[in-house]
């Protein structure tokens, strides 16, 4: 069976959930071989293994963390180079999109972005995209080269596959461009102890009829309840009532969990842009023509501010 290289997101050793979500994606078209870069990389061997990596390549080098992108597309290239594979797979973060970007571009071959299916096909893997703000489902294979892919979180689920896992060193030759665009300083993003926004599989998001940043902790309370991360629309974060980084929308970020919940959001095209692929769409809203109604499974005309506290209290009780 030919081998798919799985692009390892991960920090200091701790694989990110998108990571295991390829391994499960790419045994579907092959046997996945994980490349892990960077402080930390041969900590990822055991977590990679037990989901079903038979090789993990690793290669640890300050280049990694000190400058932009290059040295990763350099490593992928090394990579493929060695492998041969049938496919790249990459998270479809923005960064990994940048390295699946040019990697493609060094090797010669077509690029499929913001997949959130794949499947073995006659003539390669099988893509299946959401486009057009979510309003077309298509499928797609790549005709030249080998097929790089992002594919978008929570596209799978996390599938424990033991293999073998076994840790092989990289030979990686970095480029002049390597050292190119140098990382000067950083500054750590402030815990709030939930998930990662696009990589949770429970979303709570409040719009304009939150009203005000202070009415945010009812929204930030049913999340809490919930294990869930807290999103904004466009309308709430142009009023400067949440961080443009906890934006969902065309212009903000794209998530697809396995439960969204919209409250006060009437559902503008460029929200639903960044949410319709969700696997659960609930919506609170005290407008009953509001276009979020459209496309939900679940809807509930009602003051959010009466809703949403009696379920998250709901909830709490529930879970004792």
């Amino acid at each position: 069976m030919a081998e798919v290289l799985v692009y390892v997101d991960h920090v200091d050793g701790a694989v990110r959930k998108p990571t295991l979500e390829l391994l499960t994606l790419a045994r579907r078209i092959g046997e996945p071989v994980a490349v892990a870069l960077g402080s930390g990389a041969g900590g990822t061997a055991a977590t990679l293994a037990e989901h079903g990596a038979v090789k993990v390549l690793t290669h640890e080098a300050a280049e990694y963390a000190d400058y932009l992108v290059v040295p990763k597309v350099d490593a992928l290239q090394a990579a493929h180079e060695a492998v041969s594979p049938a496919a790249v797979l990459v998270p479809s973060s923005a960064e990994g999109k940048e390295i699946a970007a040019r990697l493609a571009l060094r090797i010669g071959s077509g690029i499929i972005t913001d997949a959130v299916d794949l499947e073995a096909g006659d003539e390669g893997p099988v893509a299946t995209q959401s486009v057009f703000a979510a309003a077309y489902t298509t499928r797609s294979r790549v005709s030249k080269g080998t097929p790089v892919i992002t594919v978008k979180p929570n596209s799978a689920a996390v599938e424990p596959a033991p293999a073998a896992g076994a840790v092989e060193a990289l030979s990686v030759s970095f480029s002049e461009k390597a050292t190119g665009t140098k990382v000067t300083a950083r500054t750590p993003r402030e815990s709030t102890g939930r998930p990662e926004l696009t990589e949770a599989a429970i979303v709570v998001s409040g719009g304009r009829g939150v009203n005000g940043a202070e009415n945010f902790a009812v929204i930030e309370a049913l999340a809490d309840s919930l294990g869930a991360a807290v999103g904004a629309s466009r309308a709430a974060v142009d009023a400067g009532w949440y961080p443009h980084t906890n934006q969902v929308g065309q212009t903000g970020k794209s998530v697809s969990p396995q439960l969204y919940i919209a409250a006060g959001i009437s559902g503008a095209i460029q929200h639903r842009a960044g949410m319709q692929t969700s696997k659960t769409i609930v919506a609170i809203n005290k407008d009953a023509e509001a276009p979020i109604f459209e496309l939900v499974d679940y809807g509930v005309v009602g003051d959010l501010f009466d809703v949403v506290p009696q379920l998250t209290e709901e909830i709490r009780t529930r879970k004792g």
